[in-house]
Formats: C-alpha cells, sequence, structure tokens
C-alpha cells in the first residue's frame, strides 16, 4: 500500500506538469515541469523526501527496462537511420565532448567560488 501512495503522489505531481504544460506557452517539455515541481516540493520541505523514496529507487532500478521499446523501435527504422547513420554519430560524438567540457567549466567554477567563499570566512 505504501508503494501505491508514494506511485499517486509522484503520478500527481507528472499530472501538474502537464497542467502546466498545457497552460504554459513555453516550449518545455511537460516531464520537466513535473521534475521541476517534484525538486521544489523536495527541497521546500513541501514533500519530504521519505514520501517518494521506495517507489523512486524502484522506478530507478527498472529504468533501463523502460529503454527496450525504444531500442525495438530504432531497430524498425534501421532503413531511415542507416542513411544517416554519420551524421548521428558525428553529432553524438560532438555533444558529448561539448557536454563533458561545460560540466567541467561548472564543476571548476563551483569549486572556485566555494574555497573563494570558504577563504573569506563567510
Amino acid at each position: 500500500m505504501k508503494y501505491l501512495k508514494q506511485f499517486g503522489i509522484i503520478l500527481l505531481i507528472a499530472f501538474a506538469g502537464e497542467a502546466l504544460h498545457a497552460l504554459l506557452p513555453l516550449p518545455v517539455p511537460a516531464g520537466i515541469y513535473g521534475i521541476i515541481l517534484l525538486f521544489l516540493c523536495l527541497c521546500t520541505k513541501i514533500l519530504p523526501v521519505s514520501a517518494v523514496k521506495e517507489t523512486s529507487v524502484f522506478l530507478i532500478e527498472i529504468m533501463p527496462v523502460m529503454f527496450i521499446p525504444a531500442a525495438v523501435g530504432l531497430m524498425d527504422s534501421w532503413e531511415v537511420v542507416r542513411k544517416a547513420l554519420i551524421p548521428y554519430v558525428v553529432i553524438t560524438v560532438a555533444n558529448t565532448f561539448i557536454v563533458m567540457a561545460v560540466a567541467g567549466r561548472v564543476v571548476q567554477s563551483v569549486i572556485k567560488f566555494r574555497e573563494r567563499k570558504e577563504g573569506t570566512g563567510a
């Protein structure tokens, strides 16, 4: 019963994300609204972590299974994908390096910020 309650809470927040997506004229997916709402509820302690912890762990554990339909769909579309395979690979490799570089710079900035903050005694 605990899992059903926690899953219901997650679904309710996901539904609120869908509602925001329908109401706001921004090009943001509904899932992102839901994630932001869940994050804000957890950060502000409106929703304690214990209210969704077990179901969240379960959903993370089964996440790889959720990619099977997408992989099967990709296999079904192989003829279309094969025609543009080189651009897909180039874009994927380039984006991987860009994301790694940006993430590294952000981490370096955060570390420098913390060092400065600790150095001033604040």
